[in-house]
């Protein structure tokens, strides 16, 4: 095939070296060089001039760009996970196929939703600013106790993939009990493999967890599930991580409830209104705050960009792609 008949690929960001080469290899492909963020036109004009988009998982693709006039895009092919930013109803009437990358990050989000939760615990972050100011003076009794991650309880809310790899680490790996919510059946198998109790509702896990970690999808029905009133019911001194989705959380009344000690910690990968992150929560010491790193290994990402390919080839070969959403 000549490169003249090669599907035409327009990809957001910049994506790894290996997956980028590939890419070349095999479509008429536009890369992002600077990876700059692109604006709104630039992606209505690739819906017209591209077969296929990939964007990622902090790209938004609003209903704008399937109504683009000549629509040339037939696949959207997003690179993770969550597609929450995507317009799959305007998808869906205009006859774009989206896909995602599920299962290549799971265990890597995993280590650092557990890394965040034994960080917040033990107040590490705090600890090391500490150290980095020169106000270390020496080891004592009474500085800097956390809480005991070992044989504590674990709330999960959202036991897919990554939740129930947490939920094997922190059962398996420090005794904890973990409880979890979930709106489907989970894999039985994961559910054993952690001894996990399923609550009845998120309210009575909130109230009968000393962690709490996120995994669900970013919905209608889950935005900001975690609001004042939620975080009012939680353990006092109880820890909250998000490795999910950012807006999850009220991040203003989860900045009430660290700052008047209704909270003991909070550890947070990903934030309400990314990359902007609230002034109220850098000044806070008792949260751990990271870039949104959770599949952030030369593996995971390379593995998604597997996962894309394998998206791409299919579509374009006529047969149903792996990872179809929409």
């Amino acid at each position: 095939m000549t490169s003249a008949e090669r599907p035409r690929v327009f990809v957001v960001r910049r994506l790894p070296s290996a997956i980028e080469t590939k890419l070349r290899e095999r479509y008429d492909v536009a890369l992002n060089a600077t990876d700059e963020t692109y604006p709104l036109d630039r992606l209505v004009e690739a819906a017209q001039s591209f077969d296929a988009i990939v964007p990622t998982v902090v790209d938004n693709v609003p209903a704008a760009v399937f109504a683009a006039r000549p629509l040339r895009a037939r696949l959207v092919a997003n690179y993770g996970v969550g597609f929450d930013r995507i317009d799959l109803a305007a998808a869906r009437a205009h006859n774009v196929v989206v896909t995602n990358t599920p299962g290549a990050l799971t265990e890597d989000t995993a280590d650092l939703a557990m890394m965040l939760i034994l960080a917040a615990a033990r107040r590490t972050s705090e600890g090391e600013r500490q150290l980095r100011a020169g106000d270390w003076a020496g080891w004592r009794p009474t500085h800097l106790l956390g809480a005991r991650v070992n044989g504590a309880t674990l709330g999960i809310v959202g036991f897919g993939r990554i939740g129930a790899a947490v939920a094997r680490r922190a059962h398996r790996g420090f005794g904890m009990r973990v409880l979890f919510v979930n709106p489907s059946t989970p894999d039985a198998a994961a559910v054993e493999e952690a001894s996990a109790e399923r609550c009845a509702s998120l309210d009575e896990l909130l109230a009968s967890s000393d962690i709490v970690s996120l995994h669900a999808p970013a919905r209608d029905g889950t935005r900001r599930m975690i609001d004042a009133r939620r975080l009012e019911s939680m353990r006092p001194g109880a820890i909250l991580v998000n490795t999910a989705r950012g807006d999850l959380v009220d991040e203003s009344a989860l900045s009430d409830a660290l700052e008047h000690g209704r909270l003991g910690a909070a550890g947070l990968d990903v934030f309400e209104r990314e990359p902007a992150v609230s002034e109220r929560l850098l000044a806070l010491p008792n949260v751990v705050l990271l870039p949104h790193l959770g599949s952030a290994t030369t593996t995971s990402r390379e593995a998604m960009g597997e996962r894309v390919l394998a998206n791409l080839d299919a579509f374009f070969r006529g047969v149903p792609p792996p990872d179809r959403v929409a």
